[in-house]
């Protein structure tokens, strides 16, 4: 018994990993022509192969539970097509056995799966973002590009380009009083952050004075070469907002979810991403066991295009199907984990049924 699953297993994961090459080979190519649009001469071809090396991970991360819906419909399909299933159920071998050898070398892929989501694609996208920022972007305030956005209390902070060891380049901040009229705005060419402080360099700031009483309203610009400033955000935190929640760890996203709570705003989309990653496990576990239930049911007989097409066709159904509850959970207000949940306990309750009928 122990060579058959080894047998079944090995069949499904190759399977699956000659999947995950092709469609993460697929995806860095449409990212590669994506980028080229944006070649000029601060960011170069080699930036945007670098870019598109160091968000390779990601992808790989999103792709998994695509890989192993297809993956799995190939390897158990031919091994159905071969009539070895066949004979294997015929020795005796229970349905349950089966499912059980595709399901170990699963749960080796999820394990790496997290551990690739949670240390290793992170800091490669949070460079990658970094490197093209500051190559698109100059120094001048919210030149870059890709640039971020962010808010505490009064005032409104934008930053052109944000280095994973701590440097910011280009910090521009408006500050406004409860009236919403405008105090000062300020720009600094960097700021790195050092026992537990910030510093400003470089800086020039515009104070607009008796804002608001009509022909008494004056500027004064003001430049100093440093000054320490006060805000909350660490450097972790600032390498959290430069990417979009569905790059950032799931520790990082608890962290920041919290952070946004205690400002005061909304972290609605934070939440949603950090369930889609928390699950992602189950949701792959809950495609893998749909695929095998197609196998022992409807694609049995059919030719490996049809099982491709069918596995393609049902993981694209499931993507739409998340990426519709997800922002209509944002809009309407209920729980994001209702979102995530609902298109893979469908899966998992077709596959359970169609799994019975089988046997």
């Amino acid at each position: 018994m122990v060579k058959l699953d080894r047998y079944i297993g090995s069949s499904v994961l190759i399977a699956i990993l000659a999947v995950l090459g092709i469609i993460i080979g697929l995806a860095s190519l449409f990212a590669l022509v994506d980028e080229m649009k944006s070649v000029n001469d601060t960011y170069t071809v080699w930036n945007v192969l670098s870019y598109v090396l160091l968000t390779a991970p990601r992808r790989l991360y999103e792709m998994m539970p695509m890989a192993a819906l297809i993956g799995c419909l190939i390897g158990l399909g031919s091994l159905a097509s071969n009539s070895e299933l066949t004979i294997m159920r015929a020795a005796g071998v229970s349905i349950g056995r089966i499912v059980w050898a595709v399901m170990k070398p699963m749960l080796l892929l999820m394990v790496c799966s997290v551990l690739i989501g949670e240390y290793v694609a992170p800091p490669s996208e949070a460079t990658a973002q970094a490197n093209r920022a500051l190559a698109q972007g100059s120094g001048d305030a919210q030149s870059a590009k890709h640039g971020l956005w962010h808010r505490q209390g009064d005032e409104f902070i934008h930053i052109n380009a944000v280095q994973p060891d701590g440097l910011l380049i280009g910090v521009t901040r408006y500050r406004f009083d409860k009236e919403r009229h405008m105090l000062s705005s300020s720009f600094a060419k960097s700021a790195q952050y050092s026992n537990e402080k910030w510093q400003l360099t470089d800086i020039t700031t515009t104070y607009f004075r008796n804002v608001g009483q009509g022909n008494n309203a004056s500027t004064e610009v003001i430049n100093v070469p440093s000054e320490e400033w006060g805000i909350s955000l660490k450097p972790e935190l600032l390498n959290t907002v430069v990417m979009i929640p569905e790059s950032l760890p799931i520790s990082g996203l608890w962290s920041y979810i919290h952070y946004l709570k205690d400002q005061g705003l909304n972290n609605g989309r934070y939440w949603l991403a950090f369930w889609v990653k928390v699950l992602q496990p189950v949701v792959t576990a809950a495609l893998v066991l749909m695929a095998i239930s197609f196998v022992f049911g409807p694609l049995r007989s059919v030719t490996l295009g049809q099982r491709v097409f069918t596995g393609v066709l049902v993981g694209f159904t499931f993507q739409i199907a998340q990426n519709l509850l997800g922002p209509l959970s944002l809009v309407f207000g209920f729980s994001p984990l209702f979102a995530v949940l609902v298109p893979t306990g469908i899966c998992a309750l077709a596959g359970f049924w169609l799994l019975r009928r089988a046997g």
